[in-house]
């Protein structure tokens, strides 16, 4: 966790000995708390994180969720977050970079999850968003969907929705669009 009163004290430190100039890498309020959250992550054991643009970039990572349990266990899904510098105030942008048939993701990769719409509160965090997300592939709720076909079958013949997340997830066509193999 960052301890706010030590930095501040670095800072202060780094004006009184230097020129005047103060930090040269004054994070914003958005970033300290993306940091906090980060640090404290408690992933499931099914999750993990990565930061493509390197650990200097914290503003823009990705998380991989390998679901045990449901309809999509044994698939590997991609989310990229992207962190608005007004973070916590407004919640991080979340992409599915993995082509999913999933009635709450649609082809686009556009994730229905309330916590990332009217439901986001300053008092939540990373950490709820990963365990959103991977509750909606153990999950998937055809009430709120983004997918209204995917939805549809999921809530009238759910044996034909097993049926097509697997078809799908193992790189084949579901309702004539094409999946990449994610398994």
């Amino acid at each position: 966790m960052i301890k706010l009163f030590k930095v501040k004290e670095k800072q202060k430190e780094a004006n009184e000995n230097g020129n005047g100039k103060g930090p040269c890498n004054k994070q914003t309020a958005g970033e300290l708390r993306l940091h906090k959250d980060i640090t404290e992550l408690n992933l499931p054991r099914s999750c993990t994180i990565s930061f493509p643009g390197g650990k200097d970039k914290l503003m823009n990572f990705e998380i991989t969720i390998k679901p045990y349990d449901g309809y999509y266990a044994g698939g590997k899904f991609l989310f990229s977050f992207e962190v608005p510098s007004i973070y916590p105030h407004e919640p991080p942008k979340v992409k599915c970079k993995t082509k999913v048939y999933h009635p709450n993701i649609d082809l686009e990769g556009s994730v229905c999850l309330n916590v990332l719409r009217e439901d986001w509160k300053p008092v939540l965090n990373i950490n709820t968003i990963v365990y959103g997300l991977y509750h909606l592939f153990t999950e998937p709720n055809p009430e709120d969907p983004l997918n209204t076909d995917a939805a549809a079958v999921l809530r009238d013949r759910p044996e034909l929705f097993k049926s097509n997340v697997r078809k799908a997830m193992y790189g084949g066509c579901v309702d004539n669009i094409s999946f990449a193999r994610c398994v």
